[in-house]
């Protein structure tokens, strides 16, 4: 064997080893590419996302506009009365206890000051000008005044000033139940005037259900829940009334002690002959 057959196979077996190598290195190095790293974690998958729920509004057919717009001459008639019946009661309300409140503080002042003053006369001009308490001490001042060479000289002086202060406090009690009157009448009418008109809106209801032939729930139930408004309104008109008019009575009474026995004691004073 020769020399160059003793090179020849050597470098014969290593081009054959390289050749086999380089075809597995691609190989290997795709799989070990394709495959996930242990260090890094798989990503969480995500949730999906909640559906958004629109809630649609349903416009309202009926209620007080819409009975406005659609009723005759006579529902808006019955509406605009028991709007008037209210407005006329919280009034009264309104103004009765502001009345209420002035006697009670010329109560007030008249105990403060009247009795300390040295006279029947200094004291009433020391009340505020149009109060009832003055009014009485006024009316009981001049009663004494004017008894002798008069029509009442024949009345004994004690029944005069006492028949003139009780007038006063007549007077005075007359003031504080104006308007009382208006309270109770509507708070016994009002619930009367809104079954009036929901009588007149079912009975609407039913003749146009009867001339479009048609009986279903939405065209039944509608007009006759919007008829029932009438009565809701007049409970909503009366229960004040009442309530008011209740109320008002008990303060009237409290406030009235106070007059009548402010009236009493200058009568005494008088009879006392302290002007």
């Amino acid at each position: 064997m020769s020399l160059m057959h003793l090179v020849r196979a050597p470098l014969v077996a290593a081009l054959i080893a390289l050749t086999s190598l380089g075809a597995t290195l691609p190989t290997a190095a795709l799989a070990q590419a394709s495959a996930p790293s242990a260090a890094t974690p798989a990503a969480a998958p995500t949730a999906p996302a909640a559906p958004t729920v629109t809630k649609e509004e349903v416009a309202n057919p009926y209620g007080v506009e819409a009975m406005w717009k659609d009723g005759d001459l006579i529902t808006r008639s019955t509406l605009i009365i028991m709007i008037i019946m209210s407005m006329a009661s919280w009034y009264v309300i309104f103004t009765k206890l502001f009345e209420q409140h002035k006697l009670l503080k010329s109560a007030k002042a008249a105990g403060d000051s009247f009795w300390s003053a040295g006279s029947v006369r200094k004291g009433a001009d020391g009340l505020d000008e149009g109060s009832a308490f003055r009014f009485i001490a006024e009316s009981g001042l001049k009663a004494s005044e004017h008894h002798e060479g008069t029509l009442v000289e024949s009345i004994d002086k004690h029944t005069w000033i006492g028949m003139s202060i009780q007038r006063a406090v007549d007077n005075i009690n007359s003031r504080l139940q104006d308007g009382l009157a208006v309270l109770a009448t509507v708070g016994s009418t009002a619930p009367f005037v809104g079954l009036f008109g929901t009588v007149w809106g079912i009975l609407h209801a039913l003749t146009n259900i009867g001339i479009s032939g048609q009986a279903s729930i939405d065209k039944v139930a509608g007009p006759v829940g919007e008829a029932l408004i009438m009565t809701a309104i007049g409970l909503a008109v009366a229960v004040p009334a009442v309530m008011g008019y209740n109320w008002l009575i008990r303060r009237n009474k409290s406030a009235m002690e106070r007059v009548r026995a402010f009236s009493s004691d200058v009568h005494n004073v008088l009879l006392a002959g302290k002007r």
